[in-house]
């Protein structure tokens, strides 16, 4: 049995899938009603905003919002992909740079080029990934990127996945021109990212019920609870407001000179983990445990190689003036508490 569980089921009704790293809770993706990231629309054009350099566009689920607009004109069709969640009262992030993701390949038609993931070492390997790029990516002017978890699969379903992907990528191009906003890609569902996303070795659990068997329920549970303990007696609060994340470190019991570098760095290896599983982004404010200035740079240290780790797009932004540190992260999650009301 490997220390990694994939568990495939459903919370209230909605796809769900949980990924478990030796027994606890590491990533947890579940559907809602919203446009999912991913989805690639043919959307229209609609009024320039002054000011701010883009431009809010007509879509199938609403109004979408696109940055560096340089040539667009009101009325005019384009291809979009969502990148995120619509915070509330505010219009779909979106992108014109479109991405075809599957587990192996990655189509990227604004950027040709035939690449291999970096985290893929040996050389023979990486020759044999880009002849199999080169053969099936021929006579057409579109990149490629091959991912990491091409290292442990069949040539044969590394080749097609590329042309599944290929195949999905022109058939989109081809459908820009309209005068109506259209759907063209609904995005992918939890199920299908923990296929793609999560290739490491897992065992699969997709009998229904699997979470309650495999303890995800309690580890959920445990979610709707702002405090998260920390090993050594020390604990911080993850409190999302309407304008920032509030995370607050204590030291607990323990008066040692050490006592807050400890806890701050314990809640900077686990930041990225609760961040992901409460689905919170934005504007982040990290009230840490006091420590010693000089102690800066190792929290420092361990925060970056956290968020090195995490898949979420998150700038470290640095300390204010009373001692804080602030975060920016993605919005490419609803909260956890949002999607189970």
């Amino acid at each position: 049995m490997t220390p990694r569980t994939i568990a495939l089921d459903h919370l209230n009704g909605a796809e769900a899938a949980a990924l478990l790293v030796g027994g606890r809770l590491d990533d947890l993706l579940i559907d809602s009603d919203q446009p999912r990231p991913g989805a690639i629309y043919r959307a229209i054009a609609d009024r320039p905003v002054k000011g701010q350099g883009g431009m809010f566009l007509r879509t199938p689920d609403g109004s979408a919002f696109l940055r560096q607009i340089k040539g667009l004109a009101p009325g005019q069709p384009l291809l979009v992909q969502v990148t995120g969640y619509a915070e509330p009262g505010k219009a779909l992030p979106v992108t014109t740079k479109l991405l075809f993701k599957s587990r192996y390949a990655i189509i990227t038609p604004d950027a040709p080029g035939l690449n291999v993931s970096r985290s893929i070492k040996d050389e023979d390997l990486r020759d044999s990934l880009l002849e199999i790029a080169h053969a099936e990516m021929e006579e057409t002017a579109m990149g490629l990127i091959l991912r990491s978890s091409c290292e442990s699969a069949e040539a044969a379903d590394i080749a097609e996945d590329i042309r599944a992907m290929r195949d999905l990528a022109e058939a989109v191009l081809a459908d820009a021109a309209g005068a109506e906003p259209e759907t063209l890609t609904e995005g992918d569902g939890p199920h299908s990212l923990a296929w793609r996303d999560w290739a490491a070795p897992a065992d699969v659990v997709t009998d229904p019920g699997s979470f309650a068997a495999t303890g995800v329920l309690d580890q959920i549970d445990a979610l709707h609870d702002p405090l998260v303990p920390l090993t050594g007696g020390g604990s911080f609060y993850i409190e999302p407001t309407r304008a920032l994340v509030a995370v607050d470190v204590n030291t607990g019991g323990d008066a040692s000179l050490a006592a807050g570098i400890k806890a701050n760095i314990a809640m900077a290896r686990d930041l990225p983990r609760q961040l992901r599983l409460r689905g919170l982004g934005g504007q982040i404010t990290l009230d840490l445990a006091p420590m010693p200035k000089k102690d800066r740079r190792t929290f420092e240290a361990a925060l970056r190689a956290a968020f090195r780790q995490d898949a979420t797009e998150t700038a470290l932004a640095g300390w204010t003036p009373l001692g804080h540190y602030e975060l920016q992260r993605k919005r490419d999650r609803l909260p956890l508490a949002d999607l189970l009301r």
